[in-house]
Order: structure tokens, then C-alpha cells, then sequence
């Protein structure tokens, strides 16, 4: 069974930067594609960053480009989202998700296998 375990959410204000980890369980999580999405009261659930199982492939979502960096450490299983310049459209739950069985990274929530339970991201103005 694969858990996933967000942390580092938190209140700050427009312009602070916060970092998010996810602590990934499992014997095979090198193999994993990661990703983070968000969700906003209201709004769908949206794509922000996903890093293939090497580090190699990495993408964002064009709301976060040059703002966000996501990094995975894979001797600790931990992903991590660097979040700079943030704004208070940033305000959102934030969750980590698990793409076992995928070659590429992918932008698309459905193709992700596992889920964090969310951490909460609140950007004051």
C-alpha cells in the first residue's frame, strides 16, 4: 500500500515563499512519476508541477511557471514544491499524487494512482 503525507502548508502573505514536502511510502517509489495539484474553494482540482521518476522530466502549470520549483529526493521518498512570490490566487489545498504505472510525467489528475490528504496553503493580501 502506498500513502502519501503532505507537510509545510501554512498562512503567509503575498510575496513569501513556503515549502511543501510529501513523504511517499512504498518499496518502489523511485519508479513513481509525482506530481502536486491544487484545489481552491469552488474550483476544480488544478495541475501545478509533476517530476518524472529520475528528475529529468519536469513540467508546470502556466499559473506557477517561474514561481514554483518541484524536486524529489529519492533516498528520502520525499517530493518537495518551493513556492516563491506567492499570490493570494495561490490560496488553495494542495496535494501530492503518485503515478505508478505511467512512462511520462503527466499533467492529467486522472492518471495519477495515489493521494495525499492535503495541505492547506493560505496567501494573505
Amino acid at each position: 500500500q502506498v500513502q502519501l503525507a503532505e507537510s509545510g502548508g501554512g498562512l503567509v502573505q503575498a510575496g513569501g515563499s513556503l515549502r511543501l514536502s510529501c513523504a511517499v511510502s512504498g518499496d518502489t517509489f523511485n519508479r513513481y512519476a509525482l506530481g502536486w495539484f491544487r484545489q481552491a474553494p469552488g474550483k476544480e482540482r488544478e495541475f501545478v508541477a509533476t517530476i518524472s521518476w529520475n528528475g529529468a522530466d519536469i513540467s508546470y502549470g502556466d499559473s506557477v511557471k517561474g514561481r514554483f520549483t518541484i524536486s524529489r529526493d529519492n533516498a528520502r521518498k520525499t517530493v518537495f514544491l518551493q513556492m516563491n512570490s506567492l499570490e493570494p490566487d495561490d490560496t488553495a489545498v494542495y496535494y501530492c499524487a503518485a503515478d505508478a504505472y505511467g512512462v511520462a510525467t503527466t499533467m492529467d489528475s486522472d492518471d495519477y494512482d495515489y493521494w495525499g490528504q492535503g495541505t492547506q496553503v493560505t496567501v494573505s493580501s
